[in-house]
């Protein structure tokens, strides 16, 4: 899945991703720590897995998406 960083608050290192279908998923720290990524900018591109359904998903494998 492929999305867009929407909200990221540097201090919590969490936010919201608007995927392509215009569905919004949260990430939280843990998810920001696994990816090894050091900052977000908001409009960033990213690759991401949704495990679980709402209201307790959690998105894992948050990659950057180059270009």
């Amino acid at each position: 899945m492929q999305g867009t960083i929407k909200v990221y608050n540097a201090q919590s290192r969490s936010g919201i991703i608007r995927d392509d279908a215009a569905n919004e998923h949260t990430f939280d720290f843990d998810s920001f720590r696994e990816s090894g990524i050091r900052e977000f900018r908001l409009g960033q591109r990213v690759k991401f897995h949704v495990e679980g359904e709402a209201p307790r998903e959690k998105v894992r494998n948050l990659t950057i998406v180059s270009f």
